[in-house]
């Protein structure tokens, strides 16, 4: 018998808790009509005096799965040639996509982005020039693709950001500096450590507004079932005065797991289009950056999968305890390089504990557990970070949900199953 087998002879010794399915209950308000809702914020006439008839406009789009994405860049591109312009879509991702134009070509039709959707040319390169210097003289870079164009619209959702809190986090700004400033951009914004992400990323966003073609940008706010609530367009000039209160109402809306206190927790699948990190630390509770806390604590984590539109870029899973093989046998260790190297930030890109089975996988974190009754672990699976509606939890949690007007049980306790070949049913 080999080491892994003697490995996993003693995990298969570990007791699974049984499970119950609930439902969460967020303020579900949502946008019916979001292209609708997004074309009369487009005809707001201080966002229509910027795009003129025959200005050459860049429309940027991000690496992130964000809902009705494709539709809502499509409404931008059409609302722009119905001004008279021509307008083009190019990838604002940073260094993702391995920092390749290919690549990055290749994230955006995962995303359902691509020359017959947008309804435009969709130019990629990465190549960048720069826009200035910020007061601590940091470089911002910009597309060179974006700024050879009379005027360029950013498109992305705007939300708490995974490793660093401030007033503006993720969304207009980040993705004019970062996302547009291809992977020198993102170098950039990296260069003076996680401690100066907030001030450096205003810093930037001062250069932005003054030095750059941004015309406008349009935000996306999304609830905690990941559907629309709210879009803004917003002038480059407001972006530093205006994100952080669509920030506030981002985390107001913003999803979490109600059971604050866990000793598992079993992630079904990771991916860059789900969040920066694979798994949105936000609500895992699991923070790389030092001097981060989530409302969650938990003692073990599980990734059990990766996303196709990942391209196999797991950038977030070393904050992970266990995975699984066939994730590992999905990474694209360029990627996820490229990603790293840019960013400075090691922890992300590191490797845990391979399993060879998902089943595998959960019996070792529950084995590995400091001092925890094993016969009534805290265990929450979910799907992913963006889908927290329906979770499943451990028996031990059932007390709790009782208890709680915003949850409702769905199921009776019923042990975890799995396949012939250790996969959750």
């Amino acid at each position: 018998m080999s080491a892994m087998e003697r490995v996993n002879a003693l995990l298969r010794e570990v007791s699974l808790p049984r499970m119950v399915q609930v439902r969460q209950k967020f303020n579900r308000e949502s946008l019916t009509q979001v292209e609708k809702a997004v074309r009369k914020e487009l005809d707001r006439p201080e966002i229509q005096g910027t795009i003129r008839p025959g200005m050459r406009v860049a429309v940027a789009a991000g690496s992130r799965g964000i809902r009705h994405y494709p539709e809502i860049l499509r409404t931008v591109v059409d609302w722009v040639r119905s001004r008279g312009a021509q307008p083009f879509v190019f990838p604002a991702m940073g260094s993702h996509g391995g920092a390749s134009p290919e690549g990055q070509r290749d994230l955006l039709a995962g995303l359902g982005i691509t020359e017959e959707t947008g309804g435009a040319p969709l130019i990629s390169s990465l190549e960048a020039g720069q826009l200035g210097r910020t007061r601590r003289g940091v470089p911002v870079w910009f597309s060179r693709d974006a700024a050879g164009a009379q005027a360029t619209i950013l498109v992305n959702r705007l939300k708490p950001h995974t490793a660093f809190h401030g007033t503006v986090e993720s969304g207009l700004t980040k993705m004019g500096v970062i996302g547009c400033g291809k992977q020198r951009g993102a170098e950039s914004f990296h260069s003076l450590g996680m401690e100066e992400m907030a001030s450096n990323l205003v810093e930037m966003g001062e250069v932005l507004q003054a030095e750059s073609n941004v015309a406008f940008g349009v935000a996306i706010l999304e609830n905690a079932y990941d559907e629309t609530f709210h879009v803004e367009a917003v002038l480059r000039q407001e972006f530093l005065r205006r994100e952080p209160a669509l920030l506030n109402m981002a985390k107001e809306r913003f999803p979490r797991i109600l059971f604050p206190e866990q000793d598992v927790l079993v992630v079904d699948r990771i991916g860059k289009d789900i969040s920066g990190d694979g798994a949105d630390p936000n609500i895992t509770g699991r923070f790389y950056a030092p001097g981060l806390q989530g409302r969650n604590t938990v003692q073990r984590i599980a990734y059990l999968d990766l996303t196709p539109a990942s391209h196999g870029n797991a950038i977030g899973l070393g904050v992970a305890d266990f995975t699984t093989r066939k994730l590992a046998e999905k990474l694209d260790l360029e990627s996820i390089y490229m990603n790293t190297v840019t960013n400075c930030v090691l922890p992300p890109a590191k490797i845990p504990l391979i399993m060879d089975t998902e089943e595998l996988a959960i019996r070792a974190a529950v084995r590995t557990l400091l001092h925890t009754d094993r016969d009534h672990v805290r265990m929450v699976r979910i799907q992913d970070t963006l889908h927290l509606g329906e979770i499943w939890i451990s028996e031990a949690l059932l007390p709790q949900a009782e208890a709680e007007s915003c949850i409702e049980i769905l199921s009776a306790p019923e042990p975890m199953r799995f396949d012939e070949k250790g996969n959750l049913l």
